[in-house]
């Protein structure tokens, strides 16, 4: 989640909300809090695109499909990468679902061994998985994860971990809002964490204390402003959504390097900040 990226997957706002007209026509099927500006939300995609093009070599781009829906911008869902290659997921979001076939097919087209992918009941996302180090995976149950979705990335991926931590997410807003573990947590560097504590179970929160793991806790009005939402290019180097000056400024003082761009038209309800716009294929070793 914090080693220095060098491949991810994005999707261009061109081929994800495709025009204004079509955005009028979608953006309440999808749940947006409104309708985004298509033009500004182009602008805003080509600076977050210039501050990942500093550190990451490899940007691959998701076709257009009309398989899949305005959502499919938030690239990181549909999948979850691992050290051998990937799992195709099924969103918990049914209108999300569609993005799987997609990507699997992405993969396979670009190389990209498929270790596992989620069958039957199961669904999950990419959003409720975060990898603390190498070896120690995280996954959220709740109303976009399920348990069998659990129990198969369990069985998935019991060659690559040596711990599995499964945490129940809480209410919150409700089973239509958007609400991932990495909703309360971005990982910055292998000590060093941004949180949203009050969504927090405790022992998750004391787990990562007793790992050493300092906690910049994004107050109240900047976790509805994506403060949480904050995407490790590299340790300690990371890239936030502007309007997030207490956040930021304990970042710093942590001694990381921050980028900041303007994510208005690319966000909606507490989604779609940087980690959601990148799907992270490969992380150099550190």
């Amino acid at each position: 989640m914090y080693a220095p990226l060098d491949r991810v997957i994005v999707k261009h706002p061109h081929d994800a909300f495709i025009s204004q007209a079509h955005l009028n026509d979608k953006w309440e099927t999808f749940n947006f809090s409104e309708e985004p500006d298509f033009q500004e939300a182009v602008k805003e995609f080509g600076d977050f695109i210039s501050i990942l093009e500093k550190y990451v070599a490899n940007i691959n781009y998701l076709p257009a499909s009309k398989e899949v829906g305005i959502d499919s911008l938030y690239a990181h869902d549909p999948v979850k990468f691992t050290s051998e290659g990937a799992i195709i997921l099924k969103s918990g979001k049914e209108l999300r679902q569609p993005e799987a076939h997609v990507y699997k097919h992405f993969c396979m087209d670009k190389d990209i061994p498929i270790i596992g992918e989620l069958t039957g009941d199961a669904v999950a996302d990419g959003g409720d998985l975060v990898w603390l180090d190498d070896r120690t995976l995280v996954v959220g149950l709740g109303y976009r994860t399920n348990a069998e979705a659990i129990r198969q990335l369990k069985e998935m991926t019991g060659h690559l971990v040596d711990e599995f931590i499964v945490v129940q997410l809480p209410h919150d807003q409700g089973e239509a809002e958007c609400l991932h573990l990495m909703s309360f947590i971005s990982m910055i560097d292998h000590d060093l964490a941004v949180v949203h504590s009050r969504l927090m179970p405790v022992y998750f929160r004391k787990l990562l204390i007793e790992r050493g793991i300092q906690l910049i806790d994004v107050p109240e009005d900047e976790y509805m402003n994506l403060g949480c939402n904050v995407l490790a290019l590299a340790p300690r180097v990371c890239v936030m959504t502007e309007g997030n000056a207490y956040t930021k400024q304990k970042l710093l003082d942590a001694n990381a390097t921050v980028y900041e761009y303007k994510g208005t038209e690319i966000s909606y309800k507490g989604t779609g900040g940087p980690t959601c716009l990148t799907c992270p294929v490969v992380r150099k070793k550190t």
